[in-house]
């Protein structure tokens, strides 16, 4: 059983639903798994808490 996990910023449900659904897909495409085995974990950091280039992306 796959398990995926996403680290990100915060997104719309929406957006989090295709990319979920996607991956989903990928996984059942190319290792001809059942959609039942796949989970995907989304993990969601505010933009306080992640820097890039030494900066918080909450000061972009």
């Amino acid at each position: 059983m796959p398990i995926v996990t996403v680290q990100q910023g915060p997104r719309d449900i929406e957006l989090k639903r295709q990319l979920v659904r996607r991956i989903t897909d990928a996984f059942v495409d190319t290792l001809q798994l059942p959609a039942e085995t796949v989970q995907v974990w989304i993990q969601e950091v505010p933009t306080d808490s992640w820097a890039i280039a030494g900066k918080l992306t909450a000061d972009a």
